[in-house]
């Protein structure tokens, strides 16, 4: 193992219980002869972090034990197995959180985001990155270039999954797509359909500051379902025919219908968001007759090198995403603020080392 120095214990911010967070003294983790050690810079907040610090499970995934949230993150490598080829002690890197088995049909046929035995970050029993040092099997690291910053690494995982729904239902450059739901993932989709090359990009929501920040990332028009019906609206903008893609990403019951009803005839919808509840009505007639393709979206596969280089280009600035920046000691005071000001606040960013 080729190491810079290490120590032998780090601070690690600790889920006890649902909104209780206390900050640790825990070994680092030893790894193996294919798996690196990375000092971890910057983790972003997501939304399923936030559901585990509030209510403790999400479907079948349930906190049984203390628990570390937390896996969109990017570092420097701080220790090589005796394996690893692609990386140098001091390397910037981005981490795809989630190891696979390599084994299975899923993964064999390029499908890894399915396979069974994913060990993801931060998704039960497997601890997250709200830590100084993650190690991680070689092959879920990427190198990132000196242009882009941390936090923007960080942001590839929630960006990969607008890359993954883009591929899924093929969006085609000069298209027109509607997304529904600005949070985070939402924003990054935006980024993601601009990145793909579609002309028209309607985006929905209710908070101003996401609607702002839409815009800003590539959205033509945006749409507050506060103030105008988002169906009637997109309907308007394309000339009644509606759009060719939608894009679901809140895991609302209302948005999923809304995204339904704006699609032109053979339209393609991906539900992105995970919604509360199981059962939700859907406009069967209206999905035959115009024979609506529809499809799911589980994470993604392959897509952090794309990217990468994506947001390493100067058509995409996601900084506009971060908003607010903690230190790991201050990660109950993140968490609240990610859960509680959502019309003030975009992405929430720790930094386990500053």
């Amino acid at each position: 193992m080729t190491q810079s120095q290490v120590p032998a214990t780090m601070k690690a911010a600790v889920m006890h219980s649902t909104r209780e967070i206390r900050i640790e003294e825990v070994p680092v983790p030893e790894i193996g002869p294919d798996e690196v050690l990375i000092k971890v810079i910057a983790v972003g907040i997501c939304g399923s972090d936030l559901h585990y610090y509030t209510h403790g499970k999400i479907g079948t995934y349930v906190v049984d034990k203390p628990f570390i949230l937390g896996h969109e993150c990017a570092g420097d490598i701080a220790a090589v197995g005796s394996n690893v080829s692609r990386f140098r002690v001091g390397d910037r890197v981005a981490i795809e959180p989630g190891v696979t088995c390599g084994k299975c049909e899923a993964c064999k046929s390029g499908r890894y985001n399915l396979c069974p035995h994913v060990e993801f970050l931060a998704t039960p029993p497997y601890d997250g990155a709200f830590v100084q040092y993650l190690k991680m099997r070689e092959d879920f690291v990427f190198p990132i270039p000196d242009e882009l910053s941390y936090e923007e690494a960080a942001l590839v995982e929630p960006f990969s999954v607008g890359i993954h729904a883009a591929a899924r239902t093929k969006l085609q450059p000069g298209t027109s797509i509607a997304i529904m739901g600005m949070g985070p993932v939402g924003l990054m989709a935006v980024a993601a359909a601009k990145a793909y090359g579609a002309s028209t990009i309607i985006v929905t929501d209710l908070e101003p500051l996401r609607l702002e920040a839409a815009r800003k990332m590539g959205a033509t028009h945006v749409i507050n379902v506060l103030e105008q019906d988002a169906v009637e609206e997109i309907r308007n903008i394309t000339g009644g025919r509606g759009v060719e893609t939608a894009w679901e990403t809140a895991g609302n019951p209302k948005a999923l219908q809304s995204a339904l009803g704006s699609l032109a005839r053979g339209g393609k919808m991906a539900i992105v968001g995970l919604p509360a509840q199981t059962d939700i009505p859907f406009n069967v007639p209206f999905i035959a007759d115009n024979e609506v393709d529809i499809y799911g979206i589980f994470r993604y596969a392959n897509t952090y090198p794309k990217g990468i280089e994506f947001l390493s280009s100067s058509d995409i600035d996601a900084t506009v995403l971060i908003t607010d920046k903690y230190p790991l000691e201050q990660t109950y005071e993140a968490m609240e603020r990610a859960l509680n000001h959502k019309s003030e606040c975009l992405k929430v960013v720790v930094y386990p080392n500053a």
